[in-house]
């Protein structure tokens, strides 16, 4: 290990200890939503072609964007911002396309945007994907009576003069929108604001985001605006403005959950790295990063406990990923970059932390789903070509987590960890849930070592095991990634190297590389 020396302890094998009859809390399915902004070529050129391009696609959704999401059961998307929400005013992407007017997305490449991909196109790709909505409104530039007019004209089912102007448009039936953004990043790009500021802001946009149309209705849960990293202050200042916490009944108000944002570079924010060209140093740097998202999940959460002891108010992490400096030609406002075998370990790591704390994680959205950062889809500019990336596969290995109840896992290791930027760096990563009712459970392993391969007793405790079926993920490196080339250069495969063992299974996983295990029970 390039970083710094491993001690042993012990000379046998490492070991992942599983309680398969002690299940914890459900982890939503929503830990693995995404997030698709108005940044680059995500919208235009990654979702929306148009109806006349030579691109398969329905009303100007490409068909194969959607055949790949829909395998990966993505449970809800967060559109139109990130930075670009606080711009946005919804009114200008409704109607005919043609009257639609003209705006300049300052945040992202200073580019015109057309506004022809608004709310409707955006409901539209909501259900062909068969997902939920995530739509974040406008604080930073807009008004309480603009975000307050844009849930009637989605959700309510009545003659309002909203509801009337959607059926204008040509929607009959109101769509169900259940979380609703309360601005984004009021720190920075969303206003620049004190957290006492937006706490306020906070509170009077949520009470005018109104659960429309009586009992069903849309139900709404309302995301303040959180943190950035470790600033604790944030959380404290929103809990401190949420109400009704004090006992275990009745919903908390008048927002539901609140944010907090991360991201995952080698470098500083003015030179964050390469996406395909780093050293070893850089990707244990990186992978350490990575699992300090789980501290600060943690951290926040604590803050959280303080105010809210029966754990009313959800946490959603809805920016997470890889930010590289973006792939050489291309636009630097477009966040375009590549994916490989390191980011794929990135989002392992964050998902065995997300398990860990499904009791107050409710939600988390990856920046981004398509060809920007660290996305699940690459399309080709040129080709049209579609990628799926690394990435990708993590998610599909991992989607039968999605509310399966977590299960206590215990990584055991023969040696000490090296310590990396500041924090120590196990090399092994897991987490497992399972479906009682069904008799199955499932397993997620990483080997972050970048060489060497890494055998794993796999201690199995509480249900006898019938049967196993295991996959894993890597590449011919560290950096290997898929073009339109070589689709699969990194793509999952079966795992044979699994033998019975006195405790359970004994697993043998490649140099940097990611596998899951499924298990049928008794």
């Amino acid at each position: 290990m390039a970083t710094g020396s491993t001690r042993r302890t012990d000379d046998g094998p490492a070991r992942v200890v599983v309680d398969l009859d002690l299940p914890g809390p459900t982890i939503s399915r929503h830990l693995y939503g995404h997030f698709a902004e108005h940044l680059g070529r995500c919208i235009y050129g990654g979702f929306f072609v148009g109806e006349d391009s030579e691109i398969p696609n329905v009303r100007g959704i490409r068909s194969d964007v959607v055949e790949a999401l829909r395998a990966l059961q993505i449970p809800n998307l967060r559109w139109p911002g990130g930075c670009f929400a606080d711009d946005y005013h919804w009114k200008d992407g409704i109607g005919p396309r043609q009257d639609r007017p003209r705006m300049i997305n300052s945040h992202w490449g200073d580019v015109i945007e057309d506004n022809s991909f608004g709310t409707h196109e955006f409901m539209d790709l909501v259900e062909l994907l068969g997902t939920e909505a995530y739509v974040n409104g406008n604080v930073g530039s807009g008004t309480v009576a603009e975000m307050s007019e844009w849930i009637e004209y989605l959700t309510r089912a009545d003659d309002s003069p909203m509801a009337s102007l959607r059926r204008e448009n040509g929607r009959e039936e109101p769509w169900a929108v259940p979380f609703v953004g309360i601005g984004n990043e009021p720190w920075g790009c969303g206003g620049t604001m004190r957290a006492e500021d937006y706490a306020a802001l906070a509170r009077q946009y949520s009470t005018y985001v109104r659960d429309q149309g009586g009992d069903p209705g849309n139900r709404v849960t309302r995301i303040a605006a959180g943190a950035s990293d470790d600033d604790y202050a944030w959380t404290e200042s929103l809990m401190r403005a949420a109400t009704n916490l004090d006992s275990s009944d009745g919903r908390p108000g008048p927002y539901q959950a609140i944010s907090m944002h991360y991201y995952t570079m080698s470098g500083p924010w003015a030179d964050k790295g390469s996406a395909t060209e780093f050293t070893d140093r850089e990707w244990y740097l990186t992978l350490s990063r990575a699992a300090r998202a789980e501290e600060l999940v943690a951290r926040h959460a604590t803050v959280m406990d303080h105010y809210d002891p029966h754990r009313k108010v959800g946490l959603v992490f809805d920016e997470w990923g890889t930010w590289w400096n973006v792939e050489p030609g291309t636009n630097p406002g477009f966040l375009y970059q590549q994916n490989t075998v390191r980011d794929a370990l990135v989002a392992s790591i964050h998902f065995d932390g997300f398990h860990r704390h499904a009791d107050r994680l409710i939600m988390a959205n990856i920046a981004q789903t398509v060809n920007v950062l660290q996305a699940m889809i690459l399309t080709d500019p040129d080709s049209g070509a579609l990628v799926l990336t690394p990435t990708y596969h993590v998610f599909a290995m991992n989607a039968g987590h999605q509310d399966a109840a977590a299960l206590a896992t215990h990584v055991t290791l023969p040696e000490e960890p090296a310590e990396v930027d500041g924090r120590a760096l196990p090399l092994v990563s897991a987490s497992a849930s399972v479906r009682s009712e069904e008799g199955t459970a499932l397993i997620s392993l990483s080997n972050l070592d970048a060489d060497a391969p890494r055998t794993l007793v796999l201690d199995l405790r509480g249900r006898a095991v019938t049967g196993h079926r295991a996959a894993v993920l890597t590449g011919a490196s560290t950096a290997a990634h898929n073009t339109p080339e070589d689709p699969r250069a990194v793509a999952p495969a079966p795992l044979e190297d699994v033998r019975s063992h006195e405790r359970g299974l004994e697993i043998t996983l490649p140099p940097h590389s990611f596998a899951t295990v499924e298990l049928q029970l008794v």
